[in-house]
């Protein structure tokens, strides 16, 4: 079976561009992007020999992985609305999974900022790129899910739906995930809706009234996983009962979470 759009994501004007091994899915919307494509357009693979995911790492995507990226609709929304999309992605993704494998639909959750774990180990990450082209803005949206391999030697756990027990290929994976994406952005509504979507998307959230702590850099910071607000910060509750919104950041919980705590 090859890559294919559900029914419903071609009604809606999605259009699709299938490779069996490419560098890099996000490196290939944002080059059609640049050179006039409009989207809505997903670029999908079963191999990234070239993939990257935040901050410039690499994202190992070995045969048999789902990399799609979305070559967002051109609008003239904020970036700071359009980022909120990866709230959307991890929703319509962890309901993909869900549908698929409903007796296993408890161990899929969302991590702040991008993350979807299973069991609480790392199983699919997002990636939100932009650039300017003119007058125009070009945003991608990347979505890797370790379907047949996870990698090894990580500073965190990583598993895959192979080693969960859960039969699957990337093409049926992608299938479901075109249809819950349309049905999510619909929710979303041009930023519309995003009080819905973060609500929806804290009821999956990974951690939430836990310890943790989030590096951003040149300091950490340490306390407990309060909620999110309305434009998607990460809220932590300080030792001295202050908050604090975070932008952005590495979030660790459990063992990893013992870095020193900096008000």
């Amino acid at each position: 079976m090859g890559f294919a759009l559900a029914t419903c994501a071609e009604q809606a004007g999605f259009r699709l561009l299938a490779f069996d091994r490419i560098g890099s899915t996000n490196a290939e919307a944002l080059r059609l992007g640049r050179e006039g494509e409009r989207g809505p357009l997903w670029v999908v693979a079963k191999q990234q020999t070239a993939g990257r995911g935040r901050r410039g790492r690499e994202w190992a995507t070995p045969y048999g992985n789902l990399a799609a990226s979305l070559l967002v609709r051109e609008s003239d929304l904020p970036p700071a609305t359009v980022a909120t999309l990866g709230f959307v992605a991890g929703l319509a993704l962890r309901e993909a999974l869900a549908r698929l494998f409903p007796l296993r639909a408890a161990a899929f959750g969302l991590k702040w900022p991008n993350d979807l774990l299973a069991d609480g180990a790392k199983l699919a990450g997002i990636l939100l790129e932009g650039e300017a082209v003119g007058t125009r803005r070009v945003t991608v949206l990347g979505i890797g899910v370790n379907v047949a391999a996870a990698p090894t030697h990580l500073p965190y756990p990583a598993t895959s739906l192979e080693a969960m027990g859960c039969a699957c290929d990337a093409e049926a994976l992608f299938r479901e995930l075109s249809e819950r994406w349309v049905a999510f952005e619909r929710i979303w509504d041009e930023g519309r809706g995003f009080a819905h979507i973060r609500t929806l998307w804290l009821e999956a959230a990974v951690g939430l009234g836990s310890p943790l702590t989030v590096s951003l850099g040149d300091r950490t910071l340490r306390g407990v996983f309060e909620t999110v607000d309305a434009g998607g910060q990460l809220v932590l509750r300080l030792s001295d009962g202050r908050q604090q919104a975070v932008a952005a950041g590495e979030v660790h919980f459990g063992r990893v979470a013992t870095a020193r705590e900096e008000a």
